[in-house]
């Protein structure tokens, strides 16, 4: 899990998050289970607001759980030396050059994963 997150840009500019409880209701499991899936990595997580709780951009999960493509987006992105804040405030960052309108998280959702990890591979060397 990432370091305390001192900017308050990032909360803003991600908007919606995830506590770890509200984590586990929205995906029906247990506290441990969704800390789990933080520790694996399976979801990357900062801490934010005045109490610096646990959470995790809410754009990482769909109804099923973490989306599928972050995982090995977060490898190629942690592996190119990014932290957790700066993975989360790279995929949050618009980007024009996009194949869909809005950040790399969009891209994501939208099914643009190959486009993606090469961008992200590309930051890395």
């Amino acid at each position: 899990m990432a370091e305390a997150s001192d900017s308050p840009g990032l909360e803003a500019l991600v908007g919606e998050w995830l506590t770890v409880p509200d984590l586990a209701e929205r995906l029906g499991v247990a506290l441990s289970a969704a800390r789990r899936l933080i520790a694996d990595r399976e979801l990357v997580a900062t801490r934010i607001g005045e109490r610096r709780v646990i959470a995790v951009p809410a754009k990482f999960v769909d109804e099923t759980g973490p989306r599928p493509e972050l995982k090995g987006t977060f490898t190629v992105l942690a592996d190119g030396g990014m932290s957790d804040d700066e993975i989360i405030a790279w995929l949050f960052t618009p980007d024009a050059t996009l194949p869909v309108e809005g950040a790399p998280i969009d891209a994501l959702r939208a099914g643009h994963k190959t486009e993606i990890r090469r961008r992200a591979q590309e930051l890395a060397f």
